[in-house]
């Protein structure tokens, strides 16, 4: 029997990207989706920690590996993982990882303000994982989060990929949201432009085998 991977979302939107890389990428796999919008909300309002508590009664029932899709909520996550005793992974680790191996300056884009601390605190441990240094600019892009709420995707990516093309003397660029990714293909710049999904599934994927 296949172990589905269940995969945690706050935006009902990320349902239908990631049954497409699973149908490009990984045709076959069993993918299991919980969405719930009031983390995030809760989250922004109250701090990331104070979502544990719904977290560890979602996915006490998971039965197998689980992907958290919000990088603001997926520290928070990752931690309940000793409890839970299945793999609880962040969907932004891998893209982490590589930012860290492109080289020392990195670029973060968010537009949700609550990610910053902890894609910062992700790229700064793994950057001490792998021994490398790591120097860190933020840019938050708050017009662009209105847009997304609204359901206007096309201005929402649009306004990432500005933001992308306006960025300097990066080594890479970090799209630190799941909801952010389509706008790598929009931008001009020459700087490579780092999402989580595609390596966050694949890393998903593999815990479930």
């Amino acid at each position: 029997m296949v172990t589905p991977l269940t995969l945690l979302h706050t935006s009902p939107v990320h349902v239908p990207v990631f049954d497409a890389l699973r149908d490009r990428d990984h045709p076959g796999a069993a993918l299991r989706h919980l969405v719930v919008p009031e983390l995030l909300d809760r989250a922004r309002t109250e701090g990331p920690d104070s979502v544990a508590p719904a977290l560890r009664a979602l996915l006490a029932g998971s039965g197998g590996p689980v992907l958290v899709t919000c990088s603001t909520i997926g520290a928070v996550a990752e931690a309940l993982e000793p409890e839970l005793g299945v793999p609880v992974l962040r969907v932004d680790r891998p893209m982490a990882a590589e930012a860290v191996r492109t080289g020392p300056r990195v670029a973060v884009l968010a537009t949700v303000e609550s990610t910053l601390v902890p894609t910062l605190a992700l790229l700064t441990e793994e950057a001490e994982r792998a021994g490398r240094p790591v120097s860190i600019t933020t840019h938050l892009i708050a017009e662009a989060w209105p847009r997304f709420e609204a359901g206007d995707t096309a201005g929402y990516l649009a306004l990432v990929a500005q933001a992308a093309d306006a960025v300097s003397d990066a080594d890479s660029i970090v799209l630190a949201q799941a909801s952010m990714a389509a706008a790598s293909s929009l931008a001009t710049t020459a700087t490579p432009i780092l999402a989580s999904p595609t390596p966050g599934l694949a890393a998903g994927l593999h815990a479930a085998r």
